[in-house]
């Protein structure tokens, strides 16, 4: 199981490193929409549609990984005074009854608005704005399927902890 947890990090720190690299673009592509707007008194829809493109990747793509390395939100008012065994029990109850349901019903949801979008092709709503707006509702899917996979690795790392400490303890 061990084996398979990391495989299932391993994944999502690929996913991690994409979307550090759409951050590094989502930087650029301000900058030249700003460059656009202050020196040419010009902008494109296309640009500003790419801006939310890459905000979403960075997101969708990257919560597996920020959730992996323990550098999402959390309110630990109570959790950071837990003991390790009980805040492992808090995670796993957390994990089992709040984050994977939820994760598979944005995956089944999103895979249908993604779907329904691809099958009438659909594109940006404005004039000049980007095709294939379906690409950007896969990253829904995509990304919370990503953060499934994260949160069954924690859930097997949890397991194992509290396997490994009542063994110990015996």
């Amino acid at each position: 199981m061990k084996a398979f947890s990391e495989f299932l990090h391993s994944i999502n720190a690929f996913f991690g490193k994409i979307a550090s690299w759409f951050t590094l673009l989502l930087v650029l592509i301000i900058v030249i929409d700003v460059g656009l707007r202050y020196f040419f008194n010009t902008s494109y829809i296309w640009v500003i549609e790419l801006e939310k493109y890459f905000f979403a990747i960075i997101f969708l793509l990257g919560s597996g990984y920020a959730f992996q390395t323990e550098n999402h939100v959390r309110v630990d008012v109570f959790y950071s005074q837990w003991s390790s065994k009980k805040k492992t029990r808090a995670d796993i109850f957390g994990h089992l009854f709040l984050l994977i349901p939820w994760c598979l019903l944005v995956i089944v949801v999103g895979f249908n608005y993604f779907q329904f979008s691809f099958k009438i092709n659909e594109s940006s709503a404005q004039a000049g704005g980007l095709p294939a707006l379906y690409c950007l509702k896969s990253l829904i899917f995509i990304g919370f399927s990503i953060l499934l996979l994260q949160a069954l690795a924690k859930l097997i790392e949890g397991i194992l902890f509290l396997s490994n400490t009542s063994k110990k303890s015996q």
